[in-house]
């Protein structure tokens, strides 16, 4: 009997260990650098853009606000709130682009889109939802600014 219960509670003890392993790259001060949980992973606010509720035909008017728009991006990125930006191509939905803010909080994300003319004047519309991603996502910025020959 005392070997069937130290059998059991070898392979109890032996499940546990082979569930999880110790990262052996894992560097904590990195880590909390980034807000890391201990999976490596934060909270962020993820954004889809979609064709807005107005539209206008006057073509250099458009062109102002996705000015603004492109400008804005840049402000935001300077900030280090805005982490992610990029456009759709065409698609079935109206989806125009995304954002990736690192916030947790949508009612700061919400007073951040109010800032962009396109969304402001209702060209874009903006879909806010909560995303689960990697801490690192962040620190591709920096090799980002470092590969694009020309700013938009």
């Amino acid at each position: 009997m005392k070997l069937l219960s130290l059998l059991v509670l070898v392979i109890v003890w032996c499940a546990g260990v082979t569930a999880q392993t110790d990262n052996p790259n894992y560097d904590k001060a990195l880590a909390d650098s980034l807000g890391a949980d201990e999976y490596g992973m934060k909270s962020y606010i993820f954004v889809i853009l979609k064709t807005g509720t107005i539209q206008i035909d006057d073509k250099q008017k458009v062109g102002e606000l996705f000015r603004g728009h492109m400008d804005n991006i840049n402000r935001l990125v300077k900030m280090k709130k805005l982490i992610v930006a990029g456009p759709f191509g065409k698609n079935d939905h109206s989806y125009r682009g995304l954002f990736v803010f690192d916030s947790k909080s949508k009612e700061e994300v919400i007073t951040l889109l109010q800032t962009d003319p396109a969304i402001k004047e209702k060209l874009l519309e903006a879909e806010l939802f909560d995303w689960y991603g990697s801490a690192a996502l962040p620190t591709y910025l920096k090799v980002s600014d470092r590969v694009s020959k020309t700013h938009p």
